[in-house]
């Protein structure tokens, strides 16, 4: 039986405040993007997630907005739609978060990237982001000691933020490695209390250290991300080759090479190399579920960067539909899996802080 407290976790990564104002937001089926059982099972969740945070505004003072509804984007941190429903009241997506403090999105398609974007312009924003949340993960990742994992998941953080470099292997063989210069890393650790420094917005499940690598936007100074990584897809297994931080080919003679080189043709954006992700979450367990996966070790993403530090956003693709940042995982349990990380750091030292895919710290 289930000891998720859905209020005790509110309190303990929120900590709300009497004169704030929660909204509750969920994504819905629109034409072409077709409703699923797990969506539906999210939309009850969020419902009782707005319970809980109903019952403790009575007890704290906070206001409460109705469930803020609004139509799905259909790709995982596209810009928001312009509008949404506030109960059954058509509202401006600006006007409800601009009037809002702390948001809570149990949503479809990851909304993290403009999240970020608008807690970025407003400094009594904050929110947690919740693609694809299931509620299994009530007993494993969102029941995990938070304390614990903030403390591995700053460990991780303070070795990214002295290294220029990161070299990663994988069970394959396949070697990337990652350009770390110019860049500082965010830790996502369950906490999220108001007016947190650095970065305002967090994935709930929590517990990863995360960097966007350098892009090569500097004049003259191309970015060393390269090598190339194995991708599992549908059960077919292909190999991505990466140089100056873009996927430059898809070596694979299968259907799903061909779609994903089709995809990245489709908007050259969608290649750039936007995130080397840390997870440290020690409940969390690998499924198929991003959201859940990625806390469980090691991964990396394609695509958007802007919002976590990066250079590449909505402006740098073909159109606001193309828009994307995926991640990919090789944690301890994904078909493939990552087995080592080295560091180099800038006074010329290393370090090997995954071995045989457990962090050594």
């Amino acid at each position: 039986m289930s000891t998720f407290n859905v209020r005790q976790l509110i309190r303990t990564v929120f900590a709300p405040e009497s004169d704030e104002t929660v909204t509750v937001m969920v994504d819905h089926p629109v034409e072409g993007i077709d409703d699923n059982p797990a969506w539906q099972e999210r939309r009850q969740m969020a419902a009782e997630w707005h319970e809980a945070f109903a019952a403790l505004g009575t007890e704290i003072g906070f206001r409460l907005n109705p469930i803020f509804r609004f139509p799905a984007t259909g790709d995982h941190n596209a810009p928001f739609p312009a509008w949404g429903w506030l109960g059954q009241d058509k509202v401006a997506m600006e006007t409800v978060l601009g009037q809002t403090t702390l948001a809570v999105a149990l949503t479809e398609f990851s909304a993290s990237a403009p999240l970020s974007i608008f807690a970025s312009q407003h400094a009594d924003f904050r929110a947690a982001s919740m693609p694809k949340v299931a509620r299994r993960m009530e007993r494993t990742a969102l029941s995990a000691d938070y304390n614990q994992i903030a403390e591995t998941a700053h460990l991780l953080a303070e070795r990214l933020a002295h290294a220029v470099g990161a070299r990663l292997t994988f069970n394959s063989g396949d070697i990337l490695y990652f350009d770390l210069r110019y860049r500082h890393p965010e830790v996502d650790a369950g906490e999220l209390p108001r007016h947190k420094e650095g970065m305002r917005v967090i994935n709930l499940p929590s517990g990863e250290a995360f960097i966007a690598p350098y892009e090569g936007e500097r004049h003259g100074e191309p970015s060393l991300t390269a090598g190339t990584v194995p991708v599992l897809r549908h059960g077919e297994r292909m190999h991505w080759e990466i140089e100056e931080n873009r996927i430059v080919a898809i070596a694979g003679s299968g259907s799903e090479a061909a779609k994903m080189r089709a995809y990245f043709d489709a908007d050259p954006a969608r290649t750039n190399i936007a995130e080397l992700g840390l997870g440290c979450n020690n409940k969390a367990v690998v499924w198929g579920n991003v959201l859940e996966d990625e806390k469980a070790g090691v991964h990396w993403a394609y695509g958007r960067s802007d919002h976590i530090g990066g250079v590449v956003g909505v402006a740098d693709f073909r159109s606001p539909a193309t828009v994307v940042h995926e991640d990919i995982v090789y944690a301890k349990d994904s078909p493939i899996q990552a087995t080592a990380l080295r560091l180099f750091y800038r006074d010329g030292s290393e370090e090997d802080i995954l071995v045989d895919g457990v962090y050594k710290l």
